[in-house]
């Protein structure tokens, strides 16, 4: 299950939504904790499960009808908490909701294609969270927040530049590696060390993001 889940990935995205409300004048918790929950639930839980239903990408174990009940129930409690919201803050987060779900459902799937591109990728996983976030505390949208929405999409292109290609090299490769002739001696990289390359940045920037998000919320203590 904490595979599915992808824990580095899924705090880094819900950071956006962090990020989102923390730059909000005044800073309702509730609403906050509201938005997290339905981005944990729609996209954590039930993309993840969907995209993994969908091409094994992952290579669970878990089984078609367990992954398709998490696919529903995630979406449907992010749907639900939406509803909520739409009933106590406006009724515009439903249109918010319904927008997400769409992503949530549309990017595994890869439906429409486009939204499976890097900018697809970005706008819908960094800049859509940040404008969520934002809105749900101020039922409003202004250039900072925008301009927000545009730094985690160009970072989001960024973690799915670096992950496209050590993704490949996981799935499709069983012994890759590169020897470079470096001065007078010969250096061999292992696949392992070929992966670091890509991997060790996506660590750093996934935890980079959470503690951004942990400190700009703190400003609100």
């Amino acid at each position: 299950m904490l595979t599915l889940l992808h824990p580095p990935y899924t705090m880094w995205h819900l950071s956006y939504v962090a990020m989102g409300s923390a730059i909000a004048p005044r800073l309702d918790w509730v609403h906050l904790a509201g938005t997290v929950l339905a981005f944990l639930f729609g996209m954590g839980v039930g993309a993840h499960a969907l995209d993994e239903l969908h091409d094994r990408p992952l290579q669970t174990t878990l089984s078609r009808g367990t992954l398709l009940t998490l696919a529903v129930g995630g979406v449907s409690a992010g749907a639900g908490l939406a509803v909520a919201g739409a009933l106590v803050i406006s009724p515009w987060v439903g249109v918010w909701g319904t927008v997400g779900v769409l992503l949530a459902i549309g990017y595994p799937l890869e439906v429409p294609g486009w939204l499976h591109t890097d900018l697809g990728f970005g706008l819908s996983w960094g800049g859509f969270p940040v404008l969520v976030g934002y809105w749900a505390q101020t039922q409003e949208l202004t250039a900072p927040a925008l301009a927000l929405a545009a730094v985690a999409t160009l970072i989001s292109m960024t973690q799915r530049f670096l992950s496209t290609p050590a993704r490949f090299v996981r799935r499709y490769t069983d012994q890759a590696g590169a020897t470079f002739d470096i001065g007078t001696h010969r250096e061999y990289w292992s696949q392992d060390r070929l992966l670091d390359t890509w991997e060790r940045p996506l660590k750093m920037l996934g935890w980079a993001m959470t503690l951004l998000a942990i400190v700009l919320l703190a400003l609100h203590l």
